[in-house]
C-alpha cells in the first residue's frame, strides 16, 4: 500500500464525498476514484459503500481510516525529525506532560536541555492523561512522559518525581468554603466535576470516596485541569484535584485541604525497550530538577482563565528546537 493511496482514501473517508475530496486534494475526481479502486483491489476488500448521494465506510474501511490516520501522522513526524537531524539537530525527543506538570516542570526541563544538549529538538505535548501517554510510549509516539501512576504496561518504566495530594476545589459561595480542613465524607451528596473515568486521578478520587462511604455524583467530565476548575468557578459542582492545581488562579474557586488526603504521585516514564544513550541522557535531566512544593506558584503561570485558550489548544503539540 503506497502512502498516496492512504492519503487519497483518508480524504474520501473524511469528506464522505468524492467531489469534495478531489477538491481538497487538488485533483480531478475520475483519477481519485480510480486510485481508490486500485487500493481496494490491492487489499482484496471493499472499503467504501458508494451511492448516488453519499459515501459510507465498510467495517474494513473504518479500520483503515482509524489506523491510517495514525500512520500518516507518524510518517509526517518521522519525515520532519529526519530533516531536523539532517539540518544539524543532535537528536529528537518527544515528551508528554500531564496537567499542571506542563507548566511547572516543562520549562525547567527545556532550560536544562538547552544548557546541556544544544541542538536537541524537543516536541512537547501538554495536558495529556496517563492512559494516552502510556499508549504513546508503547507505540513509540512518545519517548518520555511525565504522568501520574499507575500504569498497566510492563514495558513502561517509571521513576518517581514527587508525591502530591488531593485537595477540594469549591465554588467560593459553597457552604463548605467557610471551613478549614474538610473530611472527605462531608463531600457526600455534592455534585462532582471530574477527570475522565479512565484517568489515573479519577481512579484515585473514586476509590477515596468509596472508602469514605459514598459514590461521587459526577455531573461533568473535563480532560484539562484548567477546564475543570472553570466549571467549578461557574458553580456546576466541586472537584478533587492535585494540590499543585492551586497554581491556577481562578476567580470564584477556593481550595480546601482534606484530612488524611490520598496521595497522587508524579513520575517520569519511558519504554524500557526503546532506551538509547540520548534517552538516558535526557532522563538524567530530571535528577537535576527540584520540583516546586505542591501548590506553589509557577515561575511562568499559564494563560489567565479570563482569556481562555481555543478549544483543544492545551493538547496541541508544541515544537521547541534547542
Amino acid at each position: 500500500m503506497e502512502t498516496r493511496h492512504l492519503k487519497y482514501f483518508i480524504a474520501v473517508a473524511e469528506e464522505r464525498h468524492f467531489g469534495r475530496a478531489a477538491q481538497r486534494l487538488h485533483m480531478a475526481q475520475p483519477p481519485l476514484s480510480q486510485q481508490i479502486r486500485q487500493l481496494e483491489e490491492q487489499l482484496g476488500t471493499p472499503l467504501l459503500l458508494r451511492t448516488t448521494r453519499k459515501v459510507e465506510l465498510t467495517p474494513a474501511g473504518q479500520v483503515l481510516l482509524d489506523r491510517g490516520r495514525v500512520l500518516l501522522q507518524e510518517l509526517e513526524a518521522l519525515e520532519e525529525d529526519v530533516q531536523q537531524v539532517g539540518a544539524g539537530a543532535t537528536g529528537v525527543i518527544r515528551v508528554g506532560f500531564t496537567g499542571t506538570a506542563t507548566y511547572r516542570l516543562m520549562p525547567s526541563i527545556v532550560q536544562a536541555a538547552r544548557r546541556t544538549a544544544p541542538g536537541l529538538r524537543i516536541t512537547v505535548q501538554g495536558e495529556m492523561l496517563t492512559p494516552q501517554m502510556e499508549s504513546a510510549l508503547e507505540e513509540g509516539r512518545l519517548d518520555v512522559a511525565v504522568l501520574r501512576p499507575p500504569v498497566r504496561s510492563g514495558t513502561v518504566a517509571l521513576k518517581l518525581l514527587e508525591q502530591d495530594q488531593l485537595v477540594a476545589a469549591l465554588p467560593d459561595d459553597s457552604p463548605l468554603a467557610v471551613k478549614g480542613t474538610l473530611e472527605l465524607a462531608e463531600l457526600a451528596g455534592q455534585d462532582f466535576i471530574g477527570y475522565p473515568s479512565y484517568s489515573a486521578v479519577s481512579s484515585i478520587v473514586v476509590d477515596a470516596c468509596r472508602k469514605a462511604g459514598f459514590q461521587p455524583h459526577l455531573v461533568q467530565e473535563a480532560r484539562e485541569t484548567s477546564t475543570l476548575l472553570s466549571l467549578v468557578a461557574a458553580g456546576m459542582g466541586i472537584a478533587l484535584v492535585p494540590m499543585t492545581s492551586r497554581m491556577f488562579s481562578f476567580q470564584g474557586v477556593v481550595f480546601r485541604p482534606l484530612r488524611n488526603p490520598p496521595p497522587v504521585d508524579l513520575a517520569v516514564a519511558w519504554n524500557r525497550n526503546n532506551e538509547t544513550p540520548l534517552l538516558r541522557s535526557f532522563l538524567n535531566l530530571f535528577d537535576t530538577l527540584h520540583p516546586s512544593p505542591p501548590g506553589s506558584q509557577p515561575a511562568s503561570p499559564p494563560a489567565s482563565p479570563q482569556s481562555p485558550e481555543a478549544p483543544g489548544q492545551p493538547n496541541a503539540a508544541k515544537e521547541i528546537s534547542l
